[in-house]
């Protein structure tokens, strides 16, 4: 992935090429054996380089207002074509594929230096979060469960509103597995309800409670409407990270967790969590990437 200044040089190379027509008409340029091209006008691209040089400096002073140690990496465009989710080898139920459950996968198939940040629950309710998130343009998935969620519902929907995708993690978080499936359904399908009314849609991404399940969780997910269950590949905490992988790494199309957390349960605030976050990935070369683009 080249850094955007490198992108935006080739692409003005590009276009001044097209507009010098390579020593002919200054007007058009004419391919090998095709009609002639009209170049754009230099206003045009002039307008286009402003507007992605102002775009870098407002995203270049976020990340120094916030603390950050580099400035985020853009993420590549949605991919027109997206990638096979399958579920994790390991990860499968008895009937699976038979069944045509949702896939519970921890990464997604992608060549990119991307990452998925995804945080669940919602207990805490930072508004500075949020101008944070939406002032460095990061973006980020939230798994909800309504007990936490239930005493400001406005809140998550000014995340909505940021652009956010708000999906279902259960009513009251419970370890699914111990449930019967109609209490299984409740918990799933309730959240649906919830979602829907106070947000207006019904989500298809489903997040069992600590990451829990069996064949009857993902049948009743089915049931509700669920399509995909994206759980992680590692875990960032205010003040350190874990991990799933054995070399306790990050990768390509990994999922990332985190919670909406503060001081009464961490010894920091989400910023911090943002922070650690950030500065980790964006070492590394990795763009954070916005999961439902993907599936």
């Amino acid at each position: 992935m080249r850094p955007l200044g490198v992108r935006t040089g080739l692409a003005a190379l590009t276009l001044a090429v097209l507009a010098s027509g390579c020593g002919k008409d200054s007007d058009t340029v004419e391919p090998a054996g095709g009609q002639p091209l009209q170049a754009p006008p230099a206003r045009a691209l002039d307008f286009y380089a402003d507007k992605l040089r102002a775009a870098q400096a407002a995203r270049a002073a976020a990340a120094k207002r916030w603390g950050l140690k580099k400035v985020p990496l853009a993420a590549p465009p949605p991919p027109a074509r997206k990638p096979r989710i399958t579920t994790r080898d390991g990860f499968e139920v008895d009937g699976h594929e038979r069944l045509e459950l949702p896939p519970v996968f921890t990464t997604v198939p992608v060549k990119e230096k991307v990452v998925f940040l995804t945080i669940d629950d919602g207990a805490e309710k930072d508004p500075e979060f949020l101008r944070m998130m939406t002032e460095l343009k990061v973006p980020y998935s939230a798994f909800l469960s309504d007990y936490l969620v239930e005493g400001d519902y406005g809140y998550f929907k000014d995340m909505q509103k940021r652009g956010v995708a708000l999906h279902n993690h259960t009513l009251h978080h419970p370890y699914l597995p111990a449930l019967s499936r109609s209490k299984q359904t409740r918990e799933i399908c309730g959240m649906q309800d919830v979602i829907e009314k106070h947000y207006g849609t019904r989500p298809v991404l489903f997040r069992p409670p600590y990451g829990n399940y069996d064949r009857t969780t993902l049948r009743a997910a089915k049931s509700c409407g669920i399509t995909h269950v994206p759980l992680w590949n590692a875990e960032v905490f205010v003040d350190h990270w874990e991990y799933r992988e054995w070399d306790r790494e990050i990768h390509p199309g990994d999922i990332v967790l985190t919670h909406f957390r503060g001081r009464d349960d961490w010894d920091g605030t989400m910023r911090d969590m943002v922070r650690r976050f950030l500065d980790k990935v964006t070492a590394e070369g990795y763009a954070v990437a916005r999961l439902e683009d993907y599936l």
